[in-house]
């Protein structure tokens, strides 16, 4: 079939804007020539991502835009868990990665028209993985959104949990001149520092020359937010931490009478702000019918700052009295301290991609399309840390403290805080003359991750009148690499803080907001941690990790065919689209970091290592071989009721950081524990054979409801493998303990690694806990999507609702307490949707629910704890009114009733955070031409 020119009204073609992009991108729609009719709104919206669910082969969501450059919601991750079977993390209360089906944010793909897009991360504690950050893409530019839940041989491998599709615009989408624009001021009720009202700009202007031969487009958009986020929990509930009495344990549940108490209470507030630059150019060219060519720029800038201040304390060695599980729930330690922190974050971030697609439409039956495509993601390209810390303490005598501190845990609410420092001068401990300095950190992963795909697709038509309809094959090309520098620097001081701008306020309405209690710190520190940090090179204290140097390169080659038949059972249509991926993948990981020439008696809680001046270099080698098969059918079984089966081999590939091959110090203190970690670059990826069935009646214009079933069998979990190693230094010598029977002078009262105090050969040969991924357990996962979309005729309201329920064999019992494996993300989750839409008016009341879940195993300070989080559900608003054709005004509401994110330990009372956020609102203007 001969390829007619790209004549398209507004988003009456929205659904074909993947056609210029790549093949697998076009599954299931032929291109065809369009009336210019302009469609837009809430509800055309809805029924065209109904069509796009219809017409596909396989189990298919999508979202449209509402017109042009208006998308259902602000934030795609937002957008996105409005579709069944999506959930969504949540950073400083604004979508940030999804789950799909109970799979987290590494076991899906996203891609952008068709390309895999790089991702880097600044934080160390969430290592650096291959999961998109939405909060980073602007949805002013985005056309529609594409959920793919099973696999195919025409797509790119890496979602078990789904492969997401982003589709932008393109001039070729729209007839002539076509520009769109809005601006709207972004209330954030929950600010205190910055701006009361902050801007968001978009704008995108598309024109089309030459009788549509040539087109270009440009679109950007600027956001600004200002907020404040309020926390109170801990870091970490420890197992058999101090001393408990244990006599009220169930030890029918636990008979071994395991206790746990918390490692800190801490009292937390954030002023955060963040800009956001995103930018797009897109020129198109269509010398004739049958070639179309797209060159397009992506850009984008995120920038966040987070300033931080808390007041709390560490338990060194509690006792208290244990519930019938083990919690401790009235944990008191004598003759400690109070410790205040200031954090400061910084994140910066820019992505970039070129790309180039050709589409040529060879004969009647043959269609080829070339993409190729350069992409980059960095994180601190300017080399600056992600954190620095700083701490502030009450002051010890003779190493010993002299507050007492203690919680009491009431039920599953906030703790109750217990501090008496009436052994201090004048009985207060946040009196300034009662705090003395602590330690600083500095610390961060600098990231450039690049990835080069080229990609050849090519769909051959059968012009006979066969059950064969076509045959689509490919082959492609992925070259992924990420270089990294991981810094950490700390060290324990003790300086003149004269200078240091230091102050306390009262802790207001924080714990009202939070939970209603009243029972918490008092007073909440207010320092900043950049002033304390000069200090600290000021007066010569400061410390400098030399880094660590990771780079993986990841090298994929993979080829497919796919067919598609149609053909007739029993007078019922039947649609099959079977093929096959083959890809293989080399995995080379090398690092570069200073070798150790001893372990320095530091202080009494620190051996620190002694580093040389000369780098060296470890190389490590993987790779593996996967056939990737798919099978769909497809039923008709009448005009408005269709069945679906589908079987799909798909993979998910391991976090960068956990192939790194570097060896990182964790815990080095005197006589122990001692932990360190090391990469895997020979770790197999997650396989996942999937069954799913589907039945979809389609009953009205814009209505249908679905039920489907899933279940999926993964492979090669990847869990922490630990084992006893002995570390040599530089000279291959093992590396010793210098705290067993020291130099009467060490540690040394100003930390310098004098030679007494460095480790050598008589003194003990320290053994080292080792953990390194590899792959282990296998698990199930099924469930049952239902969703049922409905228009109430002519009347403008419409509502949905959909459901998931999901469930897997490896669940976590919090009463085995040897347990490492259990599948994190795993919930049942829900919306509700009601809108009306009539004449000018549209509003839009949206409520979002996600089931309690399994976050991780290994809550901050603890590996092998979990940290579930809770329940949460939120209420978001959206109404606008068009004043003209072109013009409308808008409100937008989200988190409306100001709900509180809540995770806990192992039991439902070891509080690990309560995170309150206020509502944002957005009032704004938008136009079109």
């Amino acid at each position: 079939m001969a390829k007619t020119p790209f004549k398209y009204g507004a988003l009456s073609a929205a659904i074909m804007a993947a056609t210029s992009v790549s093949s697998f991108a076009q599954e299931g729609n032929d291109t065809q020539m369009l009336e210019e009719v302009v469609v837009t709104g809430i509800r055309q919206s809805l029924t065209n991502a109904m069509d796009i669910k219809r017409d596909a082969s396989g189990v298919v969501d999508a979202i449209s835009a509402e017109d042009i450059g208006k998308f259902p919601d602000t934030n795609l991750a937002e957008s996105l868990q409005r579709v069944t079977g999506v959930s969504i993390d949540r950073s400083n209360n604004e979508g940030n990665q999804v789950t799909v089906r109970g799979f987290g944010p590494s076991f899906n793909l996203v891609t952008m028209n068709g390309r895999q897009m790089p991702n880097s991360n600044a934080l160390l504690e969430r290592g650096i993985t291959r999961s998109f950050n939405f909060k980073e893409l602007a949805a002013e530019s985005v056309s529609r959104v594409e959920v793919y839940k099973t696999g195919k041989a025409a797509q790119p491998s890496g979602g078990i949990g789904a492969t997401i599709n982003v589709l932008t615009a393109r001039p070729f989408d729209y007839d002539g001149f076509t520009a769109a624009g809005s601006l709207k001021g972004v209330m954030d009720t929950s600010n205190e520092v910055g701006d009361d009202i902050t801007p968001e700009v978009s704008g995108m202007i598309s024109h089309t020359f030459a009788d549509g031969m040539f087109g270009a487009l440009l679109s950007f958009s600027h956001a600004e937010r200002d907020s404040r986020s309020e926390r109170v929990g801990t870091q970490g509930w420890v197992p058999n931490h101090g001393s408990a009495d244990t006599d009220a344990i169930d030890t029918n549940l636990n008979p071994e009478r395991q206790h746990w108490a918390p490692y800190t209470f801490d009292m937390d507030v954030s002023d955060h702000s963040r800009e956001r630059q995103n930018g797009q150019l897109v020129l198109q060219y269509a010398p004739n019918d049958d070639i179309t060519a797209t060159l397009d720029y992506v850009a984008s800038r995120y920038e966040e700052e987070v300033a931080m201040n808390r007041t709390s304390f560490w338990f060194d060695n509690p006792n208290g009295t244990a519930d019938s599980n083990g919690t401790v729930i009235n944990p008191r330690n004598p003759n400690d301290e109070l410790n205040f922190w200031a954090w400061d974050y910084y994140f910066n971030t820019e992505n970039d991609s070129v790309g180039l697609n050709v589409d040529w439409q060879v004969n009647d039956t043959l269609n080829l399309a070339f993409d190729v495509h350069n992409s980059t993601s960095e994180s601190q390209p300017d080399g600056a840390p992600s954190e620095t810390i700083a701490s502030l303490k009450n002051p010890r005598v003779d190493n010993v403290g002299q507050v007492d501190i203690g919680l009491d845990v009431e039920g599953d609410g906030v703790p109750s805080v217990f501090v008496d420092g009436s052994d201090l001068p004048g009985g207060d401990p946040f009196d300034p003359d009662n705090i003395v300095s602590d330690l600083f950190q500095e610390r961060g992963y600098e990231i450039t991750n690049e990835i080069t795909q080229a990609q050849l697709d090519g769909t051959w038509e059968n012009a006979d009148n066969g059950a064969l309809r076509e045959i689509r094959f490919g082959l492609a090309t992925t070259d992924y690499e990420v270089d990294t520098r991981r810094s950490q620097s700390f060290g324990l001081v003790d300086l003149d803080l004269s200078t240091l701008d230091l102050s306390f306020t009262p802790r207001g309405d924080f714990a009202d907001e939070i939970d209603g209690s009243n029972d918490l710190f008092p007073l909440l520190v207010q320092y900043d941690a950049g002033q304390f940090l000069d200090l600290v090179q000021d007066q010569g204290a400061y410390f400098t990790d030399p880094g660590t140097f990771n780079s993986v390169t990841e090298e994929t080659v993979a080829a497919y065919v796919a067919f598609d038949f149609e053909t007739e059972f029993n007078d019922i249509p039947v649609s099959i689209n079977t093929g096959v991926r083959m890809e293989e993948t080399d995995v080379t990981a090398s690092s570069i970091q200073n070798g150790i020439i001893a372990l320095n008696y530091f202080n009494l809680e620190e051996l620190r290592p002694v580093y040389a001046e000369d780098a060296t270099v470890e190389t490590l080698e993987g790779g593996y071989t996967r056939f990737l098969p798919n099978l769909d059918v497809k039923a008709e079984f009448s005009r408005d009721l269709v069945g679906r089966f589908s079987y799909s081999r798909t993979i998910a590939r391991a976090d960068i950081s956990a192939m790194f091959p570097a060896t990182q110090f964790g815990i080095a203190r005197p006589g122990g524990p001692f932990t360190i970690s090391q990469g895997n670059p020979n770790l197999l990826p997650y396989e996942s054979e999937n069954l799913d069935l589907s039945l979809e009646w389609y009953y009205g214009e814009g209505s249908y409801a679905s039920v489907g079933y899933f279940k999926k069998y993964v492979e090669n979990f990847i869990g922490s493998t630990t084992e006893d190693r002995i570390l040599g230094d530089v000279n291959g010598q093992p590396l010793t303990d210098p705290s067993i029977d020291p130099h009467p002078d060490c540690p040394h009262p100003q930390g310098e690694p004098v030679d007494e105090c460095l480790s050598d050969s008589d003194d003990p040969v320290i053994t080292w806990e080792a953990s390194t991924p590899g792959n282990q357990d296998d698990a199930e996962v099924s469930g049952w999507e239902i969703n049922v979309q409905h228009m109430f005729d002519d009347t403008g309201f419409g509502v949905i609702a959909n459901a998931t329920m999901v469930d897997g064999d490896v669940n976590y019992d919090v009463y085995d307490f040897d347990s490492a494996f259990a599948l994190t993300g795993l919930s049942d989750s829900a919306n509700l949707i009601g809108f009306y839409e009539k004449d000018a008016f549209q509003v839009r009341l949206s409520y979002n629910w996600r089931d309690d879940f399994l976050l991780s195993i290994g809550q901050p300070q603890v590996a092998t704890e979990p940290t579930f989080t809770e329940a949460y559900g939120q209420w978001d608003l959206n109404a606008s009114y068009d004043i003209t054709d072109s013009v409308s005004v808008f409100l937008e509401g989200l988190n409306i009733t100001e709900e509180t994110v809540r995770r806990h330990g192992r039991f439902s009372n070891q509080l690990v955070s309560a995170e309150q956020y206020g509502a944002r609102y957005n009032i704004g203007i938008r136009a079109k031409f």
